[in-house]
């Protein structure tokens, strides 16, 4: 019977539907309802990850570290993670979070860029924290490939690597290829975790698949709080985990209740799969565009489906949130369409 240890990544990437909004109240009432019904690890930081607060990914209502601190009070058994991209977090960021009580660093990169998280997991491993290696938008590279940049993160000392679906692009053969691959070519004592976006409808599917291919780390978030169409739902995970016998150790009726009671009934927010949610999936855009191109959709009067298709046919990455801008531009100008004057000189 498989046992899977589920990260519950609302306080994170659930900041994204929320532009960054998240309140000290907010974060202390549902880590504190979240490790009750036992989930073992929470992810918060701003969605992008630390030190993501900024005109370029949105600016948080509230410093993170203030958010981590109040998280780390709360709980009395979860643990606290913390996610970096380096080039945006810094290993003082890392320093800073784990002084506040965050135990587990999630150091994410582009799929193909491994390397540049030697300092970080190394710095976060003298720290005494658990290191996850997260390569994002893993939809674009093929198996083999993978393989490459998840020994990397592995040689550097990574406890975990993830395959990250960051733009819920891939379907459950995808998921099976590269999760089974990763779990054949490292060291039994590495883990493998899985990552799901729901853009394309199929985030607890592939959670299951995932499992079944030999991960033993999956990531959900509360009702799906998350960037694109949301992650995979924690309760439904858990929900259907319970049903093959897979042991997480979640009370299943406590994290419904979070769903629905805190995220559904106070925050007010469900994402769906809905046209611009499964352009992202379609063309594997990177899950977090997705509010940028609405406000661009907005300032331009360009449809959103439109933007990402653009940016979807550029492949663009995350950080490079400014593709949005000028794709949205370059589809108002074909229109006829004169921006706002604000931005007549962009």
């Amino acid at each position: 019977m498989p046992k899977v240890r589920i990260t519950d990544v609302s306080l994170r990437d659930g900041s994204h539907p929320l532009f960054h909004q998240f309140t000290v109240d907010q974060v202390t009432r549902i880590a504190g309802a979240l490790d009750a019904a036992g989930v073992p690890l929470l992810e918060v930081t701003h969605g992008d990850g630390l030190a993501g607060s900024s005109i370029q990914f949105g600016f948080s209502k509230v410093d993170e570290l203030k958010l981590i601190e109040a998280a780390v009070a709360t709980v009395k058994q979860a643990k606290i993670a913390v996610l970096l991209l380096p080039g945006v977090g810094t290993i003082h960021d890392l320093k800073e979070s784990h002084k506040r009580g965050a135990s587990v660093a999630r150091i994410a990169t582009h799929c193909t860029e491994a390397d540049i998280s030697a300092q970080h997991i190394a710095a976060a491993k003298d720290m005494g924290m658990e290191v996850v290696g997260f390569l994002m938008m893993s939809h674009l590279i093929e198996a083999p490939e993978l393989v490459v940049q998840a020994k990397l993160m592995e040689s550097y000392g990574a406890d975990v690597v993830y395959v990250v679906d960051s733009a819920g692009a891939q379907t459950m053969d995808m998921v099976h290829d590269r999760v089974s691959a990763l779990r054949a070519a490292l060291q039994p004592k590495t883990h493998v975790g899985f990552h799901a976006h729901n853009n394309l409808g199929l985030g607890v599917g592939n959670a299951v698949t995932a499992v079944k291919a030999g991960a033993d780390n999956i990531d959900g978030a509360c009702r799906g709080l998350g960037a694109g169409a949301g992650n995979a739902a924690t309760e439904a995970i858990v929900a259907v985990f319970n049903k093959l016998g897979w042991e997480t150790g979640i009370d299943l009726y406590g994290v419904m209740d979070v769903a629905e009671d805190i995220i559904g009934g106070e925050i007010g927010i469900t994402p769906i799969v809905n046209r611009a949610a499964l352009v992202l999936g379609y063309a594997g855009v990177y899950s977090s565009f997705l509010r940028h191109a609405e406000n661009a959709s907005k300032r331009f009067g360009v449809p959103t489906a439109k933007i990402l298709e653009a940016v979807g046919a550029r492949k663009a990455v995350g950080g490079q949130e400014d593709i949005i801008v000028e794709c949205a531009i370059e589809l108002a100008a074909a229109k006829g369409e004169k921006p706002a004057p604000e931005l007549a000189a962009v």
